[in-house]
């Protein structure tokens, strides 16, 4: 994903963020002099955007929208979210009518609540679109909204869940799949007035793979396309590295992968490309954990592999190093490397710093009762990072400090059906990782959201499982917490601007 960019103009400050965009006002100074240094004020306008749930007829689908209580922000503002008309899943035309497959909702799922109260809404079966959302002022700050999708059999069987993405111009998916057990889809939606043309780069075990539509797609103005992975190649590889490059506008983007026999779940854009990577909350009990790497450059990696156990780092037994070829998905089995201990992998160069994008493929269960979830590549907490849709003692959080001893204080919010929040101050520790049961509001009634603010600068890494077991399979879905972008650094002018225009 693209890095946040910043811009001053006529005293009037833009942001185009990965989780938000941001319009600030700047007030103008008087005298000369260089640019003071930046202040941290809330984001004034948020974009997000969710994929359509599921191809499933038995699919329940719930959405939780919150926005956490922030500082400084302005009294109004308002929040939305509706749907964008989809495409069919092939990408293809209806053969009687010759053009595109519309399916859109009457209404919005659901209305935003006040910041520091979330809000449920919910659709069944495989007509749910994919929606648009918009929030400005005192609900743009850190808004978050979480799909979660309970598929009770069939392909891709078990819980899904992604976190709404704000739109942009690149993603990197290490770990989709052409096999013949899998389904996967990419799915892009435009959430702008202007058509939107992607490109879809395939990685394999030997490289670029050659792509059957070699034009790239064009996506409507305020439309979503699901693009089935293996429309565009003949090929069936295990492990693949999807690329969605945006050649004009911006799209938001999510992987959906569905198996036959161990479920599915989406698989969210890795962190950008970078020589150092963690990813984190890997289930005590998982039974198979694969990683997949993929390095862009020209340069092969070598990648020393650690995990951030509760005792510290340790290196796996066998899986010591990964050497990743330049241009070529590589992947390795690590079993059930966790032995029942909280776990984060943690990749570091072994010598020349390489940049590289990477996920696991996590396994819980055993026999027909397995399910699979995903962990990409994450950015740290930053400042703070929010989780919707927690439930009692279905979530857990697992944070990780890689570098340094990090203290961090985590709240949870009023219920969305009544309850007081109730914050906790947690320490983790140098090189380990920690699986938490987060605070509860007391008098909880519905969900709540949970916001994680660190108390010290060292990078704390952090993601909550959502487990949901249905028939005695351990359904699970696990979804990182990099930074909600609920501030933006604004520097502060000492020079009136506004005599440009004159």
């Amino acid at each position: 994903m693209n890095r946040t960019t910043l811009s001053l103009i006529v005293g009037t400050t833009a942001l185009a963020a990965v989780t938000a965009f941001a319009a600030l006002d700047t007030p103008a100074a008087s005298g000369a002099g260089t640019a003071k240094a930046a202040a941290e004020l809330p984001v004034e306008r948020a974009s997000l955007l969710c994929p359509a749930p599921s191809i499933s007829d038995i699919a329940d689908t719930s959405y939780t929208s919150f926005t956490p209580v922030t500082k400084g922000v302005a009294s109004g503002g308002k929040a939305e979210l509706q749907a964008a008309a989809e495409q069919s899943a092939d990408g293809t035309s209806d053969s009687k009518t010759g053009k595109d497959t519309k399916k859109k909702a009457d209404k919005p799922v659901l209305t935003p609540k006040e910041p520091g109260t979330p809000v449920t809404g919910d659709t069944s079966g495989a007509e749910a679109p994919a929606l648009v959302g918009t929030a400005d002022g005192k609900f743009a700050p850190g808004w978050t909204v979480q799909e979660t999708t309970e598929v009770a059999a069939g392909t891709g069987r078990g819980l899904q869940g992604v976190n709404c993405t704000a739109p942009d111009t690149e993603f990197w998916f290490p770990g989709a799949s052409t096999s013949a057990d899998r389904t996967d889809y990419v799915h892009l939606t435009n959430p702008d007035a202007s058509a939107a043309v992607v490109d879809i780069e395939l990685y394999g075990k030997d490289g670029a793979i050659k792509s059957t539509v070699p034009d790239g797609f064009t996506i409507p103005p305020h439309s979503s396309k699901p693009i089935l992975l293996s429309t565009l190649t003949a090929e069936r590889q295990t492990d693949l590295t999807v690329h969605v490059n945006v050649r004009s506008g911006r799209v938001g983007a999510a992987v959906q992968a569905l198996d036959d026999k161990v479920g599915g779940d989406w698989l969210a854009a890795a962190a950008d490309p970078a020589g150092s990577l963690v990813l984190p909350g890997i289930p005590k009990d998982a039974t198979d954990v694969r990683l997949i790497a993929f390095t862009p450059g020209d340069a092969d990696a070598d990648l020393k592999v650690r995990l951030a156990s509760p005792d510290g780092l340790i290196t796996p037994a066998g899986n010591e190093t990964l050497h990743v070829k330049s241009g070529m998905t590589t992947a390795a089995d690590l079993g059930d490397v966790t032995r029942g201990e909280a776990g984060s992998l943690v990749l570091t160069p072994t010598d020349q710093s390489v940049p590289v994008v990477a996920a696991l493929r996590v396994i819980r269960g055993k026999g027909s009762k397995q399910e699979t979830a995903f962990i990409p590549a994450t950015a740290p907490v930053g400042t703070r990072a929010t989780s919707a849709d927690n439930s009692g003692k279905s979530s857990t959080l697992s944070l990780t400090a890689p570098t340094a001893t990090v203290t961090v204080k985590v709240t949870a919010s009023a219920g969305s059906e009544g309850g007081t929040p109730a914050t906790k101050t947690y320490t983790i520790k140098s090189g380990t990782t920690q699986d938490i049961s987060p605070p509860i509001p007391s008098g909880l009634k519905g969900t709540y959201a949970l916001t994680l603010e660190p108390t010290s600068d060292a990078p704390l890494y952090a993601a909550r499982t959502l487990s949901a077991a249905e028939s005695g399979i351990p359904g699970f879905t696990i979804q990182t917490l990099p930074t909600d972008r609920g501030l933006v650094a604004v520097p502060e002018a000492d020079e009136d601007l506004s005599v440009l225009q004159k």
